[in-house]
């Protein structure tokens, strides 16, 4: 009873700040919308940011395809044993072609490519420096690898330097991780600037394009196509579960990385494959994507039109990017707002501490390309009654 107390402590805790979370009433999708607790709402909170989840000829496609080549819906084994279905090799040659580097690997999710991909490669003779605003899957596959670690200030590239000098002789091998679109501010990393740093201290340089592959670049690759860094970056590692709709994720590196990947990173090894008729998904949404350079300039458009409208009533939006941040400072402050969008037949979700920093709550508003400026321009009128 002692612990389960300490349990319902840390819970009325929470409750008190305003910080606790329940899982939603999801129900039906239905192209902009989303059916949330019984209610219609215009869905802001998804990440998938081409709208090809709501697709219906290209998943009408899929399916026929399915009934002709039975997809296995599961693996039933590691890719090590007998997981590593010939649909593994078809999207990573895949991969390999559109980034033009050496060699990929596919994981079952970013979180398990973040987790993994760090400690396989780092230990304790090594440093870490990463960008302070990085992924909770970046902070604790650092964590996991015993390597020493300091946080750069967020797109500070001279806090950067100052930190990589202070570490010249010091370590074995130096890794600087970053996101390339920031999930909680929706802006960008420095590619160029953190290439040069890279190449100048030897470092190791490992970028994370989960919400930049898809929207940026003329073939949807990301920050690193659209700044001409691909070749530049060591290891670049993408989601499948975002812009491409589908599940699981990727990096994309030389192939002695990958050959070293496949035999010590632990969570490659230890789990279960992807299911065949996941990895032909996959591999269908990435292709499509490639030709989808007009829905990318579209949504950058809207965005920026709803962040310029924002700002121009006084709201702290940061970012440059299809990920449009108000931040509102409180926690009660956002779930206020959040409800007043939800009255209002909009889902946009509060995000609170710890996902953001202390007193920078937010609404997080997730634009797609399948939106036009006629569903999202009441929006503002909508933020500013709530928080005024």
């Amino acid at each position: 009873m002692e612990f389960h107390a300490f349990i319902h402590g840390r819970l009325d805790a929470l409750r008190r700040d305003n910080r606790l979370r329940v899982l939603p009433d999801i129900g039906e999708r239905s192209g902009k919308n989303i059916c949330v607790a019984g209610e219609p709402r215009l869905n802001l909170s998804s990440n998938d940011y081409l709208g090809l989840a709501e697709d219906r000829f290209l998943r009408g496609s899929f399916i026929e395809a399915c009934r002709d080549e039975g997809f296995a819906m599961t693996s039933s084994s590691s890719r090590l044993l007998t997981g590593n279905h010939r649909w593994y090799d078809q999207l990573e040659r895949e991969l390999e072609r559109l980034y033009g580097r050496e060699a990929a690997l596919v994981f079952n999710s970013g979180y398990h490519a973040n987790v993994g991909i760090l400690p396989a490669l780092a230990g304790r003779s090594d440093l870490i420096l990463s960008d302070r605003l990085n992924h909770a899957s970046i902070i604790d596959g650092t964590g996991i690898s015993g390597a020493a670690h300091q946080r750069y200030r967020h797109n500070d590239t001279v806090h950067l330097e100052e930190l990589l000098e202070r570490a010249k002789g010091r370590y074995r091998h130096t890794f600087i991780v970053t996101e390339s679109v920031f999930s909680m501010d929706g802006d960008l990393a420095d590619l160029r600037k953190l290439a040069e740093i890279k190449k100048r201290f030897g470092a190791v340089l490992i970028v994370d394009e989960a919400h930049g592959a898809g929207v940026l670049g003329e073939k949807g690759l990301g920050l690193c196509e659209s700044t001409g860094t691909v070749a530049d970056i060591d290891i670049i590692i993408g989601t499948f579960g975002k812009s491409f709709a589908s599940t699981g994720a990727y990096a994309v590196m030389d192939t002695v990385l990958r050959d070293y990947l496949v035999n010590t990173m632990r969570s490659f090894i230890f789990t279960t494959a992807l299911p065949p008729a996941v990895l032909a998904w996959s591999l269908m949404t990435l292709r499509k994507q490639t030709e989808m350079q007009v829905e990318r300039v579209h949504l950058q458009r809207i965005a920026a039109m709803l962040r310029g409208r924002l700002e121009e009533e006084g709201f702290e939006v940061p970012g440059e990017s299809h990920i449009v941040p108000v931040v509102t400072g409180s926690n009660d402050s956002a779930v206020s707002l959040a409800e007043k969008l939800r009255i209002g037949g909009v889902l946009g979700m509060a995000v609170r501490p710890p996902t953001v920093p202390e007193n920078r709550a937010r609404i997080r508003l997730s634009l797609r390309a399948n939106l036009q400026w006629d569903d999202i321009g009441f929006i503002p009128d909508i933020i500013k009654a709530g928080l005024v």
